[in-house]
C-alpha cells in the first residue's frame, strides 16, 4: 500500500529526525575539527569567516529548495507522481546509508582504521603551521578558504540528507531540517565551550548507527514508491515496517562484522 501525501506517522517523523541529527551530528564534528585545527593556528577572525560564509551559503540553499519542496505536495503536481518521488529520494537515502554502513561495518572488523579526531586535529594543525600563504595577524585569506571548503564539504552532505527526507513526503522537511540544526548547534556550543576536538564523541558507533537509520528509511521509501506490502498485519501502521527494516539492517550488520573480521584474518594466514 503507497501511503498518500498528508499521512505520516508518529514512527516515520522520530525517526527522521533522529537520522537526521546523528548524520549532521558526525558530519559537523569532522566540520570542527579542521576549523578548530586551523583557527588553533592562524588565528580565529579568518576562520569563523569562513565557516559562518559557508553556513549562510547552505542555509540559502535549503531556504530556496525547502519551501519548493514543501509546496510540492499541495499541488499535487501530476508530472512528478509521488511514487517515483520516493522511488528516487529512497535510492539516494539507500546508497548513502548504504555507503556509511559498510563503512562503519569494515572499521567494526578492523579493516579500515577507526578515525581519530586527535589524530585529525594534530595532522590539519601540523599542515596549517607548514603553510605560509596569507597572514596570521591579520586578514587570512588561506584560514578563511580552508574553514569555508571544509565547512561546505561537510555541509554539502547535510544539506543531501535534508532534502532527500523532505522529498519523501510531506511534512518530513521540517524534522529533518530540525534535527541537523540541532547538530550543528549541540557541536558547535561544545566546540565553542571546549575549543578542542570532539574526540570523546563516539564518531564510528554514530557511523554505524547513522548507516542503519538511513539504509532502514531508504528501503522502506524505495518499497513504498514500488507499491511493495510488508510482512506485517494488515491492522498495523505501515510504517511498523520501518522498526522492522531497523531491526533486519542492525542484525545483519552486527552479522557481517565479525565474519569479515575472519575473513580477513584468513587472508594474512594463507598469504
Amino acid at each position: 500500500m503507497i501511503i498518500g501525501w498528508g499521512h505520516l506517522e508518529a514512527t516515520r517523523l522520530g525517526t527522521t529526525l533522529v537520522a537526521s541529527f546523528l548524520a549532521s551530528l558526525v558530519e559537523c564534528v569532522e566540520a570542527l575539527t579542521v576549523v578548530l585545527a586551523v583557527g588553533s593556528v592562524r588565528g580565529w577572525r579568518s576562520v569563523l569567516a569562513g565557516a559562518a560564509a559557508a553556513l549562510a551559503l547552505l542555509a540559502a540553499v535549503v531556504g530556496v529548495l525547502g519551501p519548493a519542496l514543501a509546496r510540492i505536495p499541495l499541488r499535487r503536481l501530476a508530472l512528478v507522481p509521488f511514487h517515483v518521488v520516493q522511488l528516487v529520494a529512497g535510492g539516494l537515502i539507500l546508497l548513502f546509508g548504504l555507503r556509511w554502513l559498510r563503512k562503519a561495518i569494515l572499521r567494526s572488523a578492523g579493516l579500515v582504521p577507526l578515525h581519530d579526531e586527535r589524530a585529525a586535529f594534530a595532522k590539519k594543525a601540523a599542515a596549517m603551521r607548514e603553510a605560509n600563504a596569507g597572514s596570521i595577524s591579520g586578514w587570512d585569506k588561506f584560514a578563511f578558504s580552508a574553514a569555508f571548503n571544509v565547512t561546505m564539504l561537510e555541509g554539502t552532505e547535510v544539506v543531501f540528507i535534508v532534502l532527500a527526507f523532505g522529498a519523501g513526503g510531506a511534512g518530513l522537511l521540517l524534522p529533518a531540517s530540525l534535527g541537523a540544526v540541532a547538530a550543528l548547534l549541540v557541536v558547535a556550543g561544545l566546540g565553542l565551550a571546549l575549543h578542542r576536538p570532539l574526540a570523546r564523541v563516539p564518531e564510528n558507533t554514530l557511523k554505524f548507527l547513522v548507516g542503519v537509520l538511513l539504509s532502514a528509511l531508504g528501503t522502506f521509501w524505495v518499497g513504498e514508491g514500488a507499491g511493495l506490502g510488508w510482512p506485517i498485519p494488515a491492522s498495523a501502521s505501515p510504517d511498523l515496517a520501518i522498526l522492522l527494516l531497523i531491526a533486519a539492517y542492525l542484525a545483519l550488520a552486527v552479522c557481517l562484522a565479525p565474519i569479515c573480521r575472519l575473513q580477513a584474518r584468513v587472508v594474512a594466514e594463507e598469504s
